[in-house]
C-alpha cells in the first residue's frame, strides 16, 4: 500500500501532493517506464537472427572484413549492464576495428532483465547459443569453426567467460553436438568470482550472496567462473582496471592465477588507475580504447589469428575525422 501525505491545504498543496505521489510511484516501479530498444541496424553491419525464444528474436550484428580470407577468425562480443541493461552498440567500434584487421567481428544481443524479465542464467544460455550459432553457420559466415573467440565487458565479460568455463545452462532445441565453447576469450573487467573463496572472508557476505542469487537465477557458485576452472579451457586475455570499484581487480588476478595454475593459457593486462568500463570507445580521448585494442590485437596475433602490426591508432584517428 502506498500512502501519499498531504502537506498544506487541498488548493495550495494539490501540485505538491501530485509530485510526491508521482515520485513514490516511479521509485517503487509502479509507473511503466519507457522501454529502451536496441538499434535496428548498425551501419555497415549485417543483422541476423541467431535465436528465437517465444516472441523474442535475438540478433547478431556482423561486421565483415573488406577483403575476407577463407575461414577467417571470428569474435563475438557481449555488452555489459549487470545482466539487466545494456546495448550491443557498446562493442561496435571494437568490432569495426577487428574487422579491419581481417576478423569477422560480431556484437550480440542477449536477453536482459529490464527488457525481457530474465536473470543471468538466460544471459549465459544466450551467450552459449551465440557461439554455437556461429560455429554451426561457419561456412555461410566464412568463419573458421576452430577460431571463434568470445569477448565482453562487465556482465558481458561474465557471459563470455561462462561460454568457455561453465558447463551446462544450454538452451533446449539446439544441436548440442555442435560445441558452444569458444576457442579463445577476451574479457574486459569481468566478474569472475561470484561466490566466497578461501582466504577472502571480507568478500560476499550473506546479504550480498542473497542479492546475487536473486540476479543469477541459480546458486552463484554455479555461475562463478573462478569456481569452475579446470584444465583444457580456452586461451584467455583478461583486461582490468586496477581501481575498478565495481568488479574488484583482485578478482581478475585470482581468476588468472588459478587458471594458469592448472595449465591454461591465461593472461592479465592490468591498467593502473583505471576504473570500471575504462576500455569503452569515446572515454577519455580513447586512450584506453586504443591501449586495450592494441593488447587484444597482440593476443590474437599470438594465437596466429592476426598478422602484421596493430592499426588501432590510424583506425581511431579515421573515426575522429568522420565525426
Amino acid at each position: 500500500q502506498i500512502i501519499c501525505h498531504q502537506p498544506g491545504s487541498w488548493h495550495s498543496g494539490r501540485m505538491q501532493r501530485f509530485l510526491i505521489c508521482s515520485l513514490i510511484l516511479v521509485a517503487t516501479g509502479l509507473v511503466a517506464q519507457p522501454k529502451k530498444t536496441w538499434p535496428v541496424q548498425l551501419k555497415g553491419a549485417e543483422r541476423v537472427v541467431y535465436k528465437t525464444v517465444g516472441d523474442t528474436q535475438l540478433h547478431m550484428h556482423i561486421f565483415r572484413p573488406t577483403k575476407q580470407r577463407t575461414k577467417a577468425p571470428a569474435v563475438v562480443f557481449f555488452f555489459g549492464g549487470g545482466w539487466r541493461s545494456g546495448t550491443p552498440v557498446q562493442f561496435e567500434q571494437q568490432c569495426r576495428y577487428l574487422a579491419s584487421r581481417g576478423m569477422v567481428a560480431m556484437t550480440a544481443e542477449y536477453r536482459i532483465r529490464n527488457m525481457h524479465g530474465t536473470l543471468a542464467t538466460a544471459c549465459v544460455a544466450d551467450g552459449k547459443s551465440a557461439v554455437r550459432w556461429i560455429r554451426a553457420n561457419a561456412g555461410k559466415l566464412g568463419v573458421d569453426p576452430d577460431r571463434i573467440a568470445a569477448g565482453g565487458g562487465s556482465a558481458g565479460g561474465h557471459v563470455a567467460a561462462c561460454t568457455g568455463v561453465i558447463d551446462g545452462f544450454e538452451s533446449k532445441g539446439e544441436d548440442h553436438k555442435i560445441s558452444s565453447v569458444p576457442n579463445a576469450m577476451v574479457l574486459f573487467n569481468p566478474p569472475c568470482v561470484l561466490a566466497p573463496i578461501p582466504g577472502r572472508h571480507d568478500f560476499l557476505n550473506a546479504d550480498n550472496i542473497t542479492a546475487l542469487k536473486e540476479r543469477m537465477g541459480a546458486e552463484p557458485m554455479d555461475l562463478s567462473p573462478w569456481h569452475q576452472i579446470k584444465k583444457g579451457q580456452p586461451p584467455t586475455l583478461v583486461l582490468h582496471g586496477e581501481k575498478d570499484p565495481t568488479v574488484k581487480f583482485w578478482t581478475a588476478k585470482v581468476f588468472v592465477e588459478k587458471s594458469a595454475t592448472v595449465g591454461n593459457q591465461t593472461e592479465l593486462a592490468a591498467y593502473p588507475g583505471e576504473a570500471h568500463g575504462f576500455f569503452n570507445y569515446g572515454r577519455d580521448g580513447n586512450k584506453m580504447f586504443i591501449a586495450t585494442m592494441q593488447r587484444t590485437d597482440a593476443f590474437f596475433k599470438q594465437l596466429g589469428w592476426l598478422r602484421g602490426k596493430p592499426t588501432i591508432e590510424q583506425f581511431t584517428a579515421g573515426l575522429s575525422k568522420v565525426r
